[in-house]
């Protein structure tokens, strides 16, 4: 596919409808995780223009036998490069294997605040053989951005990522 994304506007359910196809061919035939992850990324941040969009893998902690959140392919400003599990709306994501929503980050308990401009999040746990193997995270710089949409559509594009 070309690496072209065709935007559309209108209602939130029609954007995600006009991106998933097009995520879709961009995965096809891609074996690289890396390189999927970060069209992912690329796509959603483009067609939304949200102030952060990214994944985190669990990955071996370097502090010691656990297992943590890492920093992957992302767009936005730099981010928080590892985070515990249960710690932060991706902690919490993560240990509780279920997307949360959050209108207001200020309000979420023990929320991470990598930038202060972060005002709403969403995030979408990728679930691989009944274990949780990513997440992904996205911030808006807007009160109350996302939805039961996100929710849906963002659970459909994880989904479609090779783990």
């Amino acid at each position: 596919m070309a690496e072209d994304l065709q935007i559309i506007v209108g209602n939130k359910a029609d954007q995600y409808l006009s991106l998933i196809p097009q995520i879709k061919g961009l995965l096809e035939g891609e074996p690289d995780l890396i390189a999927n992850l970060a069209n992912v990324v690329a796509a959603l941040k483009e067609q939304f223009g949200w102030f952060w969009v990214g994944f985190y893998l669990v990955k071996p902690s370097t502090a010691d036998s656990s297992r943590e959140l890492v920093l992957a392919p992302f767009q936005g400003p730099v981010a928080c490069t590892r985070i515990k599990k249960g710690r932060g709306v991706c902690g919490s994501s993560w240990a509780e294997a279920k997307t949360i929503i959050v209108p207001d980050v200020e309000k979420f308990p023990g929320h991470i605040a990598c930038s202060s401009l972060s005002k709403s999040e969403i995030v979408v746990p990728v679930i691989k053989n009944n274990e949780v193997v990513a997440v992904l995270d996205v911030d808006s710089d807007e009160y109350d951005q996302f939805d039961s949409t996100d929710q849906q559509y963002l659970e459909e594009i994880v989904n479609l990522i090779t783990f």
